[in-house]
């Protein structure tokens, strides 16, 4: 391995926004555009989800951190370089444990695309989700909470961030060449290496 690749670090993309704010999506978008593996909380934490008869709100976040500590594992474990998308919405824990998973993962560049919702349109979106989510997930009883919490949510910021204004019309283009010149230093350098 060269001395320039183990500078270089990895690249985490936080694809950032409170439930039903549109982050799987645009992760998807990012996917396949970008041909980047994309780790979403509820990819790894819905199939242990489904081996249980009954889930309450506090085993469902139980669940929700070990899928966090798993995603932040496999990055640590990835070969240098590596860039992940990363779809999750990061306020569900304290900003200094996504610090210190950062820094065990060897971390050296963090891009956020932050999926700002006005709090309405959130409980709407996930209000339209009832009949087709995993059993397990908050119900009716907390659209009174995400309409809070949509309403006051800020992105990480713990490097350049992209806001996407989910209750307008997506801006692909944009979004796509921010992320391509945010990555152009991280690609240069693995041709370099």
């Amino acid at each position: 391995m060269s001395q320039n690749s183990r500078i270089q670090g990895k690249t985490v993309v936080l694809v950032n926004g409170v439930p039903a704010s549109g982050k799987s999506t645009v992760a998807r978008l990012l996917s396949e555009y970008f041909a980047l593996p994309v780790l979403a909380i509820d990819g790894i934490k819905e199939p242990f989800m489904a081996q249980f008869d009954e889930i309450d709100r506090p085993f469902n976040r139980r669940l929700g951190c070990a899928a966090y500590e798993v995603i932040w594992t496999i990055v640590a474990e990835s070969p240098a370089q590596c860039v992940f998308l990363i779809d999750a919405w990061f306020g569900f824990q304290p900003k200094e444990t996504l610090e210190r998973y950062l820094e065990q993962a060897n971390i050296s560049k963090v891009l956020e695309v932050w999926n700002r919702i006005p709090g309405s349109l959130a409980a709407a979106r996930y209000a339209q989700r009832f009949d087709v989510r995993q059993p397990g997930h908050p119900g009716e009883e907390y659209l009174p909470e995400l309409v809070q919490l949509a309403d006051s949510a800020q992105p990480m910021a713990l490097g350049p961030v992209y806001t996407l204004d989910q209750s307008c019309p997506l801006d692909t283009q944009s979004l796509l060449k921010w992320l391509e010149d945010k990555l152009e230093v991280s690609q240069r350098a693995l041709r370099i290496a």
